[in-house]
C-alpha cells in the first residue's frame, strides 16, 4: 500500500472544503496524494483546495477530486530531471499555457493555449533537446530516451496535466479557436489512440519474430512449453488488440475506460468470433461486389454481419465503437440524475453499444476495411510496376511522413492488412530508412569534428540500431539537410527493389535489428527467402548510406562547422 503524503491534517481541511464528511462518498491514498468521490460536486470549493500550501495540483472531474501533494523536503529531492522540466516548462508558457501534455518514443507533445507565448529559440538552444516541431496542433519537444523520466517530471513535480487528464477534444483545436480541418483531427485522434499502445506492439512483435526464426532454424517447435507460452504472449497482444485500443480509444474520447474495454471484449468474444465455424450462412448483403458480407445469425431479425474470422486484430471496429460510446456517455450523464449515473450510465452504454457495434457499426468498419484492402491491392497489383511504384514511394515519404507526423494515415492500412491477409507488403519497405539512416550515423561520427554534434549522434546512433530513429532524424539529418535529402533518395531506391521482390511483412511490431524475423511467414517457417531477400536489400542500402555519406558529408557543407561556442542547427 502507497504511503500517503501529507495526510491527516490537510485530508480534514480538504474534506471541509468538499461540503463535509458528509458530501464524501469515498476517500483514498495514492502515491502522489489524495482521491475523492463526492455526491454533489457543486459544493466542492475547488479554488480554496488549489490554494493550499500542501497542494500541488487538483482536477475535479465526473465527482472525482484528484489531489497531488508536497513538501518542502520532498522538492529538494526531487528527480534529476527536475531543473531541465522546469526549463521546458517555462520555455513553453509555464503551466498555465499547457493544457495537456502527451509523450511518445522521444516527444513531449505539448498542447498549448497560444503558441506563440513559446520560446522556441531558447529550447533549440537547451542542452538536451534535439530540436522544437509544431505539427497537428501540438508543440512537440524532442528530447530523446529520456523522454519517459522528463514526462513523469512535468506531471508529477510540476503539475502538468498528463495524457489521462487531457480532455476528449484537447489537440482538436487551435489556440485561436478554430476548428482544425477534418485531416488534422483525424492524425490527432489516431495518434492518440495508437501512440499509447505502440511500444507493446513493437515488443510483441519482436518476440513473436524472434521465436518464429528459432522455429525456422530448428532450434525451437511450434509444440515446445517455452514457444506456446511465447507465443501465447506476443499472438496475444495483436489477438485482443481491441480490447487494449477500447481503452486507449476511451481516454483520447473522454469516455469510461473500462466500458471502452467491454467493447473490445465483447469484440473478440470467443462465440462471437467462431460464429462464422459453428452456424451455417442465413444470408448476404452486397451479393457479387468486393463488399460481400455474410451474417449467421441475427438479433430480433436484424443481421449480425462480422467478418468470417471475427474481430481479432482489428482496429477500425473498436475506435468507431467507442467514439460513439463517448457521445452517448455524454448525453446520458446530461440528463440522468447524480445520484444514478454511476450504474446506470455504464448499463446503458453496455447494453446499447454490444448491439449497436455488431449491428451497424461493425459492418461500417468491414465496408472502409474493405475500401483501404481495395485501394492498397490495386495500386499494389498494377502489372508489372505497381508492387515497385507502392515500395518507392512510401520508401521514400516515409521519412517525411514520420517528421510530420503524417505515417498515421497509413498505419491503418498496415493493421487492416494483417487483420485482413495475414501480411502486409505496405509496410515492408518502411524499415529501409532507418537503416541507411543509421550507415549515416555512423559515417557522420567518422567525419564531423563538431563535439556537441557528436554528442547527440553517439546516443542518437544506438538508438537507431534498435529502431528508434527519431534522435537520428531531428538531431543530425534534418538540421544537416544533405542527409535528410540522400535518406530520401536511398530509402525509395531500396523500396522500389523490395517491391520488385514483392517482399512482405507478416507481423507488425519488432525494431531495428528485431524486425527481420517478421518477415518470415509463420505458415511457412521453413522458408526464410523473403527475409534473406528483405536483409540483402537493406543491409546494401545501410552500406551505401555509410560510403555516400564518407564521400559527400562535411560539416562545412552541413553548417556543423565549429566556430566558437558551439550552436544545434534548427
Amino acid at each position: 500500500m502507497s504511503e500517503r503524503p501529507q495526510a491527516g491534517t490537510t485530508e480534514q481541511a480538504i474534506i471541509g472544503l468538499l461540503g463535509g464528511g458528509q458530501n464524501v462518498t469515498f476517500s483514498h491514498a495514492t502515491a502522489q496524494g489524495l482521491m475523492f468521490i463526492v455526491k454533489d460536486q457543486s459544493l466542492v470549493d475547488l479554488g480554496q483546495i488549489s490554494q493550499m500550501g500542501e497542494v500541488r495540483s487538483c482536477e475535479l472531474a465526473d465527482g472525482t477530486l484528484t489531489v497531488s501533494l508536497g513538501n518542502t523536503k520532498e522538492d529538494q529531492m526531487a528527480s534529476k530531471y527536475h531543473d531541465f522540466a522546469g526549463e521546458v516548462l517555462e520555455n513553453v508558457g509555464g503551466l498555465a499555457n499547457v493544457k495537456g501534455l502527451t509523450h511518445c518514443i522521444t516527444r513531449l507533445r505539448f498542447t498549448l493555449a497560444d503558441e506563440g507565448k513559446a520560446n522556441t529559440d531558447h529550447l533549440k538552444d537547451m542542452d538536451g533537446v534535439i530540436t522544437v516541431m509544431q505539427a497537428g496542433g501540438q508543440y512537440q519537444v524532442v528530447v530523446g530516451n529520456k523522454v519517459d523520466d522528463v514526462y513523469d517530471t512535468l506531471v508529477n513535480e510540476f503539475g502538468v496535466k498528463g495524457a489521462g487528464e487531457v480532455p476528449a477534444d484537447e489537440g482538436q483545436d487551435d489556440p485561436s479557436g478554430e476548428k482544425t480541418d477534418l485531416f488534422t483531427a483525424l492524425m490527432n485522434t489516431i495518434s492518440g489512440v495508437m501512440g499509447p499502445s505502440l511500444m507493446g506492439l513493437a515488443a510483441a512483435g519482436m518476440i513473436k519474430g524472434i521465436i518464429s526464426l528459432l522455429v525456422a532454424l530448428g532450434l525451437m517447435q511450434t509444440t515446445d512449453g517455452a514457444y506456446m507460452v511465447w507465443y501465447a504472449i506476443s499472438d496475444g497482444f495483436f489477438y485482443f488488440l481491441p480490447i487494449i485500443l477500447g481503452y486507449t480509444a476511451a481516454k483520447k474520447f473522454g469516455a469510461n475506460e473500462f466500458i471502452g474495454m467491454t467493447i473490445g471484449a465483447a469484440l473478440v468474444y470467443p462465440a462471437m468470433v467462431n460464429l462464422a465455424t459453428t452456424n451455417e450462412v442465413v444470408g448476404s448483403l452486397f451479393v457479387g461486389t468486393v463488399f460481400q458480407m455474410d451474417y449467421y445469425n441475427t438479433f430480433f431479425g436484424l443481421p449480425i454481419v462480422l467478418p468470417a474470422a471475427g474481430y481479432p486484430m482489428s482496429v477500425i471496429p473498436v475506435i468507431l465503437a467507442v467514439w460513439v460510446d463517448s457521445m452517448l456517455e455524454k448525453w446520458l450523464k446530461g440528463i440522468i440524475p447524480e445520484s444514478l449515473k454511476g450504474f446506470l450510465v455504464p448499463s446503458i452504454c453496455i447494453a446499447v453499444m454490444g448491439p449497436l457495434t455488431y449491428l451497424l457499426i461493425g459492418p461500417i468498419a468491414g465496408l472502409i476495411s474493405g475500401v483501404l484492402t481495395f485501394i492498397a491491392e490495386t495500386i499494389y497489383n498494377i502489372p508489372v510496376a505497381g508492387a515497385a511504384i507502392s515500395g518507392l514511394v512510401i520508401g521514400g515519404a516515409w521519412g517525411t511522413l514520420v517528421m510530420f507526423g503524417l505515417h498515421w494515415a497509413i498505419v491503418p492500412v498496415f493493421l487492416n492488412n494483417f487483420a485482413t491477409l495475414g501480411f502486409d507488403y505496405v509496410s515492408a519497405v518502411t524499415l529501409i530508412g532507418g537503416f541507411i539512416g543509421l550507415g549515416q550515423g555512423v559515417a557522420f561520427l567518422i567525419k564531423t569534428k563538431n563535439k556537441k554534434m557528436k554528442d547527440i549522434a553517439v546516443p542518437a546512433v544506438i538508438s537507431q540500431a534498435i529502431g528508434i530513429g527519431e534522435p537520428l532524424l531531428y538531431g543530425i539529418q534534418i538540421p544537416s539537410k544533405i542527409l535528410f535529402v540522400q535518406n530520401i533518395i536511398l530509402s525509395a531506391i531500396g523500396g522500389l527493389i523490395l517491391g520488385l521482390f514483392k517482399v512482405k511483412v507478416y507481423m507488425p511490431g519488432g525494431m531495428g535489428f528485431f524486425t527481420f524475423p517478421s518477415y518470415i511467414d509463420p505458415a511457412n517457417p521453413g522458408d526464410l527467402s523473403n527475409m534473406i531477400i528483405c536483409f540483402v536489400v537493406v543491409m546494401a542500402m545501410m552500406v551505401a548510406g555509410f560510403a555516400l555519406t564518407m564521400v559527400t558529408y562535411s560539416d562545412e557543407k552541413a553548417g556543423f562547422a565549429p566556430k566558437g561556442t558551439q550552436k544545434v542547427a534548427a
